[in-house]
């Protein structure tokens, strides 16, 4: 019986030693992924990525070079696009059966799904000068809606016209998020639908999404919209 017992507690202190030598492990390469993914992004993102990754145990991961799913969250992404900057308030992304090659300095992907967060202050200044997107409530059918107030000139009017619309969000070629407004108050004015559109209407590309990413659909909330994304063989790092 004692040498059983002693056989019982040299088991769990090795299976102590096994789990923390795991966690440890998988501390360190979440760290390195996040650094990886820092470089990545470049001076395009102020603050550093959160990274877990998930399953246990981790060293069976990693001698089989299939990580089983890894959670990554950063904040204060920007976007360029043509003279225009695009600031994502918050990326989210997870991606499963994550494959590592090249001495771990690759990892891809097979399926990942993520959100973008882009506010109405973000979206603001993403729009032409003196254009405002805000929060538009709920529209008659009980869907939220986005609000888009401009000022745009009007020569054959000579003067200013300010117009408040309420505008649909969407996604296009699987990179752009668009604002388009449903309906111009004054359109049978001549020139004023056009001069104000030519304000309101426009399009974002996000180019700072992981390779195989793929902006999917818009969701209108109080706080801003959120983009969902999808993809497969994503390349989250090398």
């Amino acid at each position: 019986m004692r040498a059983l017992r002693i056989l019982l507690v040299t088991l769990v202190v090795l299976a102590g030693l096994f789990v923390a030598a795991d966690r440890i492990a998988v501390n360190l390469a979440e760290d390195e992924v996040a650094k990886k993914l820092k470089g990545q992004l470049g001076a395009a993102s102020s603050g550093d990525p959160s990274v877990s990754i998930e399953g246990f145990p981790f060293l069976t991961q990693v001698v089989t070079k299939e990580l089983d799913k890894v959670k990554i969250e950063v904040a204060d992404v920007t976007a360029t696009t043509s003279d225009r900057q695009v600031r994502l308030s918050n990326v989210t992304m997870e991606a499963d059966d994550v494959r590592l090659s090249n001495n771990f300095g690759t990892a891809v992907a097979e399926r990942a799904t993520g959100t973008v967060h882009l506010s109405y202050a973000d979206l603001s200044k993403a729009a032409d000068e003196g254009v405002q997107v805000s929060y538009g409530g709920k529209s008659t059918s009980g869907k939220d809606q986005v609000k888009v107030t401009a000022s745009a000139v009007l020569p054959m009017l000579g003067r200013t016209v300010e117009r408040s619309v309420y505008s649909t969000v969407s996604v296009t070629g699987g990179d752009t998020v668009r604002l388009h407004a449903d309906k111009v108050p004054g359109s049978r004015i001549p020139g004023v639908e056009d001069a104000i559109r030519k304000k309101i209407d426009f399009d974002r590309r996000i180019d700072r999404l992981p390779e195989g990413l793929k902006l999917e659909k818009v969701e209108t909330t109080k706080d801003g919209v959120d983009v969902s994304m999808t993809g497969t063989d994503v390349r989250l790092a090398g």
